[in-house]
Formats: structure tokens, C-alpha cells, sequence
């Protein structure tokens, strides 16, 4: 198994984990960079949040 396989199994199984840090790290951006661009890191945690969505699937 493979390191790509190792993560894809580890996001399977924490998935709600992973979108909650996903989350954590979005708040804390935005925090930082303001109300401007808000809505971009909103626009880039959704498409993370897609991302471990299609790797928990594959597992």
C-alpha cells in the first residue's frame, strides 16, 4: 500500500475530521485576511471539503 492509498484510507475514516480542520483553517484565514476576501476562502474550503468527499469515496 502505498502512501496515496495510506491517506486515502485515513480520510475514509475521519472524513468528518478532516472538513472540521478543513473548516478550523478557513475561519482563521479569514480572520486574518478580512471581510474582502471572505468569500474566496469560503470558495476554497467548499472545494477541499469536495476533494476529501471524492477521495473518502473512492476508498
Amino acid at each position: 500500500m502505498g502512501l496515496f492509498d495510506k491517506v486515502k484510507a485515513l480520510i475514509g475514516k475521519n472524513t468528518d475530521k478532516v472538513e472540521d480542520g478543513i473548516d478550523t483553517a478557513a475561519d482563521a484565514v479569514a480572520d486574518k485576511v478580512g471581510d474582502e476576501h471572505a468569500d474566496k476562502v469560503e470558495t476554497a474550503a467548499e472545494k477541499a471539503k469536495d476533494v476529501v468527499e471524492d477521495l473518502a469515496e473512492e476508498d
